[in-house]
């Protein structure tokens, strides 16, 4: 199943990762197998991967009228990363939001 970003208030994601940290495992794992096939769904939306050396993984999601969320992806395994993604694409109450 396919994350579907198209259609929503959200304008954009993006993903922090550590390249060898085991806290980005899945992150990291989700990055492998799932990216492709979520990038392929949505092909026009913009979906930003970061790597960055010892940081916590997370990922911020920009919705219209320059509203961000952020949820941490800290020891979250791959399907849970989805979720995430999928959770913040619909607005659920995950996120705390960032001013």
């Amino acid at each position: 199943m396919s994350v579907r970003l198209a259609g929503t208030a959200l304008r954009e994601i993006r993903i922090h990762v550590c390249q060898k940290s085991p806290a980005s495992a899945g992150v990291r794992a989700f990055i492998e197998n799932d990216y492709v096939g979520i990038k392929k769904a949505n092909p026009q939306f913009p979906i930003l991967i970061r790597e960055a050396s010892g940081i916590v993984p997370r990922v911020f999601a920009r919705y219209e009228h320059g509203v961000e969320r952020v949820a941490t992806l800290e020891d979250l395994s791959r399907e849970n990363v989805k979720s995430t993604i999928a959770q913040l694409a619909s607005r659920n109450k995950l996120a705390r939001t960032t001013q």
